[in-house]
Parts: structure tokens; sequence; C-alpha cells
């Protein structure tokens, strides 16, 4: 399990437990990944990701493109998953929950690992169609590239807005 430390987090009152941070993560829909881009400055992209349940997260993508030139040239990362949010206009403030990740990223993993995280990715956002997903990641294996992300450190904030 990777090292969960809510104590840098500036707002105290605002700390998500570890245990529903975990859940967050299994659970997101997507996480922006923050790179730095290759002349320098920042570049970040809204990704599908599944989360092993331990300290690596997979994503996919083709074999080329600007974000393997960004991790290329430096594999140190961030990942932040937003939750459910509410804007909550008479109060003037919103409600969220969301865990940003410190990730060193890790290309040119083997085929077995390749095609594990086609397997959970599949089983996060196809379950129903696991079995024709796995043909088709087969049949497209070729021009699939993962990104494997070793989550360092992480740690998680929420808002709770009460009514």
């Amino acid at each position: 399990m990777f090292r969960f430390d809510n104590a840098a987090v500036r707002r105290q009152d605002r700390l998500l437990a570890e245990e529903a941070a975990c859940e967050l993560l299994r659970r997101g829909e997507y996480g922006v990944l923050s790179m730095q881009a290759e002349a320098g400055g920042g570049y970040g992209l809204p990704l599908s990701y599944v989360w092993d349940g331990d300290a690596r997260i997979y994503v996919h993508c083709a074999p080329e493109g600007r974000k393997l030139r960004c991790l290329d040239r430096c594999p140190e990362v961030s990942f932040c998953v937003v939750g459910r949010t509410e804007v909550c206009p008479a109060k003037f403030t919103t409600a969220y929950e969301s865990v940003v990740l410190a990730c060193r990223a890790v290309r040119g993993l083997d085929p077995e690992e390749r095609m594990d995280a086609l397997r959970l990715l599949l089983e996060k956002y196809a379950p129903e169609d696991c079995e024709t997903g796995m043909r088709y990641a087969e049949k497209s294996f070729h021009r699939t590239e993962i990104i494997r992300l070793e989550i360092l450190a992480g740690s998680g904030k929420a808002k709770v807005v009460r009514k």
C-alpha cells in the first residue's frame, strides 16, 4: 500500500480519511495527470484509470504523443482524482472530495503486466463486456501503451457542507 499522509494538508479540518480516499481511488471515474511540459511549464490531462488496490495506477494511451514525450523527459508526476462535488451557491462554497497522489511514471512494461492492466481497466469500465473487451485488447495490443504510475505518497481532502 502506498504512503497515505495528510500531515502537509493546509486545511486540517478538511481531511479525507485514508479509507475514504481509497474508496474514491477505487470508484473514481477519471483522474488528471499533471506533468512537466517539454519546454517547461505544466501539462495536465484528464484520463481514465484503474487503481490496483495497492500502490499502482494504470492508464492506457497510444504508443506515441506529447504525454509520452513529457513522461520520458520527467517521470515524476501528480495524479488527482475528484469525486462528488456540489456547488452550494447560497453558502458561496462547494462540497467536494479529492485525492492527490505523487507518482513516478513507468513505461516499457512487459506484455503480461500490460494485458493485466487492460483487464483491470475493462473490469472497472465495462464489467458486463469484459470478454469482448479482452478480445479487442488482444487485437489492438500492438498499438496500445500502458503507463504504470507508481504511487509514492498521497493525501485526501473533502469539504462537507451542511444544508
